[in-house]
């Protein structure tokens, strides 16, 4: 416990360079911390908002399949489209458990997000979506009155943005055209909850698709049938098979492409860090040259000067881990709402997932981290002979 005290005395003789090196580290962590939340929660949160589309198999018309696949689950513009034709001849497999047409149309609001702009999301759909989704609910109202019907059931955010209830109407700007709201869904935390729902032929009719969709959503009764279902539509015209597995794959691929990057940045910092701890005891330990040599004089053992030097590199990179998992903590919402606007698609999930375990991790990491620092101040301060100690420090 002496030891403890006396190594804290020591780093409080240079308060702002002892200051500094513990921020070092505590960037370093915090860093590392926030890199690896990223990983775990972009992750989970993609997983939950694939599964909850509800199907295995996103069948579409030709093009980028990862194009495709974020389009199916952001929304946006440039969707391709295929012919209903399509549809009706794939509903009749009898591999297939459920299955549900959409057509997706993305419009241009001008008065979105203070004025800025921004894309509305309009989805026609028919019964079998709900099927599909038997987790969604209502949180008000109910479903459209017909199947061609100038209705809608939209989001909770379309709902909270608009400040719309049953029975009230939402508007497509550039077509002047208005929708009675019918019902409100409660909230799933996919892209559905800011996406207004309308009845499929409602949707091919206002925005002039006449017979033509953008997906085709498919659950099949047996998912090891999928290799056979995909091989039965290779050659049929105009369309692609995409499976939400190579669509998951896909997206991570790409996000471990960008993780290489990252951690690349964290190792750095982590090794800036370590050199800053080592330049910081080595400069105490030559100031204080005459007074090692007087404790080696006085009976201290070369142990004892080894065990202060280390314990001082080790309370520095502990503080450091300390406030590292703090800040990271703290800074969780910056660091989500930054990714959020720079990524190219953000699940509706968390995207940065801090657990208990990555914490104490990252706490022992810092520990580890500074005993392997100060291994080599320690053994410098400890080899001192205590008459040259003495002669140097005058």
């Amino acid at each position: 416990m002496k030891i403890i005290s006396v190594a804290f005395k020591n780093l409080q003789r240079k308060k702002i360079r002892s200051f500094l090196t513990i921020g070092g580290v505590t960037i370093a962590v915090a860093v590392l911390v926030s890199l690896m939340g990223f990983d775990a929660g972009y992750q989970r949160a993609l997983t939950g908002d694939i599964d909850k589309m509800g199907y295995q198999v996103l069948v579409t018309a030709k093009g980028c399949p990862y194009e495709a696949a974020t389009m199916m689950l952001k929304g946006g513009g440039g969707m391709r489209y295929m012919e209903q034709a399509v549809y009706d001849k794939i509903v009749k497999d009898p591999r297939i458990d459920k299955i549900t047409p959409q057509l997706v149309v993305a419009q241009f609001d001008k008065n979105r997000q203070n004025g800025l702009g921004g894309f509305v999301l309009y989805m026609g759909i028919d019964d079998s979506y709900l099927k599909l989704k038997p987790w969604v609910k209502f949180k008000s109202g109910g479903w459209f009155s017909g199947a061609d019907s100038d209705e809608a059931v939209i989001g909770c955010e379309t709902a909270d943005r608009e400040k719309r209830v049953p029975g009230n109407q939402v508007f497509i700007p550039k077509l002047n055209k208005a929708l009675k709201v019918v019902g409100i869904f409660e909230r799933t935390g996919t892209q559905d909850d800011g996406t207004v729902f309308l009845p499929l032929r409602s949707a091919q009719r206002i925005f002039d698709f006449p017979y033509k969709l953008t997906g085709i959503g498919i659950k099949l009764k047996d998912i090891s049938s999928l290799l056979s279902f995909e091989e039965a539509l290779y050659n049929e015209p105009g369309i692609q098979v995409i499976s939400m597995a190579q669509v998951k794959g896909t997206i991570f691929n790409l996000i471990s492409s960008a993780k290489v990057m990252t951690n690349s940045i964290a190792i750095i910092a982590i090794l800036i860090a370590v050199i800053g701890v080592v330049n910081t005891i080595l400069m105490s330990v030559f100031e204080r040259t005459k007074e090692i040599g007087v404790m080696k004089a006085v009976g201290a053992s070369r142990l004892d000067i080894f065990r202060i030097i280390w314990l001082e590199t080790t309370l520095i990179c502990v503080m450091g881990g300390f406030f590292g998992d703090i800040f990271a903590i703290l800074g969780a919402q910056a660091v989500e709402y930054i990714l959020r606007h720079i990524l190219p698609y953000a699940p509706g999930g968390k995207l940065v997932l801090i657990t208990p375990e990555l914490l104490v991790g990252s706490f022992i990491g810092a520990i580890i981290m500074g005993l392997i620092a100060g291994v080599y101040p320690a053994f410098r301060a400890s080899s001192m002979r205590p008459v040259e100690a003495i002669r140097l420090g005058d």
